[in-house]
This record gives structure tokens, C-alpha cells and sequence, in this order.
């Protein structure tokens, strides 16, 4: 039989001795009680190569190839139609175009200033954004006292258009940084509180009840018991949140900015210069793309530690 310990007893904290007792009932499963066990049968292989399609896919290289497809077709149908005269140059410049205007940039010093200013108020947007969801999201989710008191104004809040933000932000704020990391959070915030208040209303009520009788409760229940069980929830609602800061970032910068690639993007609009424009967006989605995959990794990681 398994000592759980008395959590009481002097040496023996509360939290280890509640890991190893919902361990121990099989409440909290350990990473290897976790894995499916594959009893069937094995995968059906190619004759030829002697590897099955889910092999393939499972190779990092393989999908990073396969993810390439569709945008170089994109770019091949770019390039041609430009090459065939279907657009103008102002109406879609070649690829080329594009390339020397990010060459451009560079020598002028701009173009690395853009990038890392955008991408410093996406961070500082998303971070505080991100925080202040999960703290709302964990109290609406585990008060019905908080639900009924907040929900409703935060719903309401949240179906505001981003742009109805920016006269009221420069009117408190002025037109500094302080009124575009607001917006950015303002974004940024609402994806991981929906996503971490409904993960939390749906917790299982024998984990609840399981890490209470081994003496948990309050911040030590959540950190322990609960947040662990809605770990993949999480991170899709931060998932989520950071993308929303990455489309909240251009109408931030529409808050008499004078850098970043929301500037570029507007600036170029307005001085008819498409190469330009065409560059931002191309970099929003390969920057947006980047940081989304990091926070892949990390939500591997966490899902292998905790969930």
C-alpha cells in the first residue's frame, strides 16, 4: 500500500504529499500512465519505401517541406502573372519589386527598426494581455459570484471594434507607447479569458474534490489540480491572444506612429507604394507565423509537465 503521509505532520509539505497521494489514486496520472498503449495493429506501410503516410508526416523536416508547398505555389503564380502582364506594376508588383524595397530598407537602417519595434509592443501587449486574462479567466471560471458580477460587462467590452479604442486611448493616454501596448492588450486579453474561464467551468469534479481531500485548496488547488487539467486550453486561448496582438498591432500604429510595420503598411498605402505594402504583410505573417511557433514549443513542453 502506498503512504500517502499526513499532511499535517512536521517535514511533510501539503503539496508534496497531495502530488503523491492523487498520484497514487490514480487521480493525477504520471506521463507514462499517460501514453496509449497500441495494441492494434501496426501501421500499414508502403512496399516501396517501407514507411507509412503518419511516419512521413512525423518527421519535422518532412512537414516543414510540405508546409513550403502551397506558399511557393503562390509565389510561382505570382511571379507569373506579373511576367504575363495581368497587373500592373502598381497594381501588384513582382516579386523581385519586393525584394529590392526589403533591400532597400536595410541599407536606409529602417527596416530592422520596424520589425523590432513591432514585435516589442506585440510582446509587451501580449504579455500583460495574457496575464490579466488568466487572472479574470480563473476567477469568473471558479466563482459563480464573479461570473454573475462580471461576465455580462465583460462580454459587452469584448464586442467592441478594436478601432472604437484608439480616440479614447490618445485622449487618456496621449500618443505614446503606453496607448499602443494598451490596445494590443485589450486584444490580446479577451481570447485567453473566454478560453480559460470555460475550461475552467469544466473541470472534473472528482479532481476537485480529490486534491480538497488531501488538504488543497485556494491558489495551492488551482496551481495543483486545476490549471494542470486545462493546460492544452490554455494554450490555445494564449494561441489565440497572440494573434489577435499581431491584428491589433496596425490599428495601433495608426496612433500617430512613426515606426513599426503597421506604420509601413499605412504609409505605404498612402504614398502608392505597393512593393512596400506587399513587404509588410509579407512580414506580419512570417514574424506572426515565428512567434506562434514558439509558443508551440512551449506548449508542448507544458502539456508533457503538467496536462
Amino acid at each position: 500500500m502506498t503512504h500517502l503521509g499526513n499532511p499535517g505532520a512536521s517535514g511533510n509539505s501539503v503539496y508534496a504529499t497531495s502530488q503523491e497521494g492523487l498520484k497514487a489514486s490514480g487521480v493525477l496520472k504520471t506521463a507514462e500512465t499517460d501514453r496509449p498503449h497500441q495494441d492494434g495493429p501496426a501501421p500499414e506501410r508502403s512496399p516501396a519505401s517501407g514507411r507509412s503516410a503518419a511516419g512521413v508526416l512525423g518527421n519535422g523536416w518532412a512537414r516543414l517541406l510540405l508546409g513550403l508547398l502551397l506558399p511557393a505555389a503562390v509565389l510561382a503564380a505570382w511571379q507569373w502573372s506579373t511576367s504575363a502582364g495581368l497587373f500592373s506594376s502598381v497594381q501588384l508588383p513582382a516579386p523581385g519589386a519586393v525584394v529590392e524595397a526589403a533591400v532597400d530598407l536595410i541599407q536606409r537602417g529602417e527596416l530592422a527598426q520596424h520589425v523590432a519595434i513591432s514585435t516589442q509592443r506585440v510582446l509587451l501587449g501580449f504579455a500583460f494581455g495574457a496575464a490579466l486574462g488568466l487572472v479574470f479567466g480563473a476567477l469568473i471560471g471558479l466563482s459563480k459570484v464573479a461570473d454573475v458580477l462580471l461576465s455580462p460587462t465583460i462580454g459587452a467590452l469584448r464586442a467592441v471594434p478594436s478601432l472604437a479604442w484608439v480616440p479614447l486611448l490618445i485622449l487618456w493616454m496621449k500618443i505614446g507607447e503606453d496607448s499602443k501596448v494598451t490596445l494590443i492588450l485589450i486584444g490580446a486579453f479577451f481570447p485567453v479569458f473566454t478560453t480559460v474561464s470555460l475550461a475552467l467551468r469544466h473541470v472534473d469534479n472528482n479532481l476537485v474534490e480529490a486534491g480538497r481531500a488531501f488538504g488543497l485548496k485556494g491558489v495551492k488547488l488551482l496551481t495543483t489540480v486545476q490549471l494542470p487539467a486545462v493546460v492544452p486550453a490554455v494554450f490555445s486561448g494564449l494561441r489565440l491572444a497572440l494573434a489577435q496582438a499581431w491584428l491589433f498591432l496596425v490599428a495601433a500604429e495608426l496612433i500617430a506612429s512613426s515606426m513599426g510595420l503597421g506604420f509601413l503598411l499605412t504609409d505605404s498605402q498612402n504614398n502608392g507604394r505597393t512593393d512596400r505594402l506587399l513587404l509588410a504583410i509579407v512580414l506580419l505573417a512570417i514574424i506572426g507565423k515565428i512567434t506562434d511557433a514558439l509558443l508551440g514549443v512551449a506548449e508542448k513542453w507544458a502539456v508533457k509537465r503538467w496536462a
